[in-house]
């Protein structure tokens, strides 16, 4: 069956010397792995540079049931860079993110509204001149809302606990060690009820920020059966640090 849908770039690997296997997220197929021919040729049918870290394309693919590896026909880029590969902070920012996405959407089906969050959310991180220290966090807590475990601020109120097993705040600590202190939950209550355009306003140190992403991926983990862990997480740390 021939498909013609939109994707983002959450991993390439080289095969061997002119093929790459690629993992894509899609618009209308979920996870995807595709096999693909390249070369650094200015008519190579599909040059290596599309392959990076969360580049957006549009794809053409031959996709065949009860097999791993499907075969990539077309593929184009659907937005182009303007800033993410030539500022060394927010290259490093995407590398993290595409490695998270790749190990958190493993065996994701098709889901329009996550796919087009990750979309827009790199397309403003491309374009925006505003700082963007906050924005991993601010991304990983929005993205738990379209895995199922976002945390539920109905019950936030001032001096309570994060339960991070149950994802709600509660007034006593929980009969665990899977728990946030009273001035963490603030932080994260805080950080839950900003966006993209406000995140620059709340100024984090850089042990909180180290702090929060660490309880975040802890969070994951908790949540996402054999989440591992990222070699990504210590190149961002020493970008911010």
């Amino acid at each position: 069956m021939l498909i013609k849908t939109k994707a983002v770039v959450l991993n390439s690997f080289k095969y061997t010397d002119n093929r790459l296997i690629v993992d894509l997220f899609t618009l209308d197929m979920g996870r995807m792995a595709v096999a693909v021919n390249v070369s650094t040729g200015k008519k190579s049918k599909f040059p290596k540079s599309i392959f990076t870290p969360l580049t957006l394309l549009d794809i053409e693919a031959d996709m065949k049931q009860r097999q791993g590896l499907q075969k990539l026909r077309e593929a184009s880029m659907s937005y182009a860079f303007t800033s993410i590969p030539f500022r060394p902070e927010k290259a490093t920012v995407a590398l993290f993110i595409s490695d998270f996405l790749y190990h958190a959407l493993k065996g994701e089906q098709d889901n329009a509204s996550l796919f087009n969050f990750i979309s827009d959310s790199i397309k403003w991180f491309d374009l925006t001149d505003n700082n963007v220290a906050n924005f991993h966090i601010v991304f990983l807590l929005r993205l738990t809302l379209f895995l199922g475990f976002m945390p539920n601020l109905d019950h936030y109120t001032e001096g309570c606990f994060f339960d991070l097993i149950g994802s709600t705040f509660v007034n006593t600590i929980p009969p665990h060690h899977d728990f946030l202190d009273i001035r963490e939950s603030a932080i994260v209550s805080t950080m839950m009820r900003m966006n993209y355009r406000t995140m620059h306003l709340f100024h984090l140190t850089r042990s909180q920020r180290n702090r929060l992403l660490d309880v975040l991926v802890a969070y994951y983990r908790l949540h996402l059966p054999d989440f591992p862990e990222l070699k990504s997480l210590e190149v961002l740390r020493s970008v911010y640090s």
